[in-house]
């Protein structure tokens, strides 16, 4: 089979073209036939050698997508061939609370082989099935994104109707989050330094849009905006170095969840008094469970909501996929299809 392999993960250029034999069903697995993925940035880091630690050359990338399962091992009941599935990338987290062990003991595209080749072996007991009524694209993009948005807004949060949540910048959680928040009932503020992001934001149902260059102070516009009332609900995907300006922009009883591993130069809480006199509760979080994914497809079909796509790229030019998402000028998601 054709895949692609991480190389020496000195940048974009270590991505390499290779051909394997096929993966064979062992005992509880199930052979995929990928028809979409989609890349997120930890895609690019693992290739820059900057996420995953050490990783060997052959290692197939990419940890999201849909397929269709072409062959079932011994024991699996759960799906059987022409299944079309998804699958979390974190395989082994089934249900239950955190627990580092089993969450990143198996991660798909970091530890264990990824998406971007012609086959790939997954846990069957990890795999969803896939509702007829939704399009690959609306579910090849949610394994990263959108399961950690779901998780932050409705496991972790609660996000009801008339919370006032943030997203910092247009990646992949902030635009997911924007429409689970929407869903819910939510007013949903969004930062980015683009113009021309920030009116698709608006598009997509964004109620408050700050340009972070034209505000440097974007926290204060915030609260400018919410007549000092600020954010019930922060995504907070900036790093250390904008933790200062989501305390400042949070409301009183205020959660701050942390999304990412972006470091800064500075002190993580500079505003310490006012971590407290606001009793802003933060915590991190690290993507979700099946059971997780599986209530977010639910409200997906429910509700018919659609993933944005920004361009569609063919298996062959993988390279150039990446390419155009390290560019970082587009909204919405980047696909290979096969």
């Amino acid at each position: 089979m054709k895949a692609f392999q991480l190389g020496d993960r000195k940048g974009l250029g270590s991505l390499t073209a290779t051909t394997r034999p096929d993966p064979v069903a062992a005992p509880g697995v199930a052979i995929v036939a990928p028809r979409l993925v989609s890349l997120i940035s930890r895609d690019l880091q693992i290739l820059r050698g900057t996420y995953g630690g050490d990783q060997p050359q052959e290692r197939i990338p990419v940890s999201e997508g849909v397929g269709e399962v072409v062959a079932v091992g011994e024991g699996v009941t759960e799906v059987q061939p022409g299944d079309r599935v998804i699958c979390g990338h974190f395989a082994k987290w089934l249900d239950g609370k955190f627990r580092p062990d089993i969450v990143f003991g198996y991660d798909i595209g970091v530890n264990q082989d990824g998406w971007l080749a012609e086959k790939v072996a997954l846990p069957a007991a990890s795999l969803i099935k896939v509702p007829d009524a939704l399009a690959d694209k609306d579910v090849a993009a949610l394994a990263s994104a959108a399961l950690t948005a779901w998780n932050a807004l409705v496991e972790m949060c609660h996000v009801k109707a008339g919370d006032t949540v943030l997203c910092l910048g247009t990646g992949g959680v902030s635009m997911a989050g924007l429409k689970i928040a929407k869903l819910h009932g939510a007013r949903v503020a969004i930062t980015s330094s683009s113009d021309d992001k920030l009116a698709i934001a608006r598009e997509l149902g964004a109620d408050i849009t700050i340009n972070y260059r034209r505000h440097p102070d974007w926290a204060a516009e915030l609260m400018a905006q919410t007549g000092d009332a600020g954010a019930d609900i922060i995504l907070e995907t900036g790093g250390e170095d904008t933790m200062g300006q989501s305390i400042a922009a949070a409301a009183v009883n205020g959660r701050i969840v942390v999304i990412g591993v972006t470091p800064g130069k500075g002190p993580a809480i500079p505003d310490y008094v006012a971590f407290i006199a606001k009793n802003i509760t933060i915590r991190g979080i690290a993507n979700g469970s099946r059971a997780m994914f599986v209530d977010l497809l639910r409200a997906i079909e429910a509700n018919g909501m659609e993933t944005p796509v920004s361009k569609v790229f063919k298996f062959d030019d993988a390279p150039q996929a990446y390419a155009y998402f390290a560019a970082a000028e587009h909204v919405g998601k980047v696909m290979i299809e096969f």
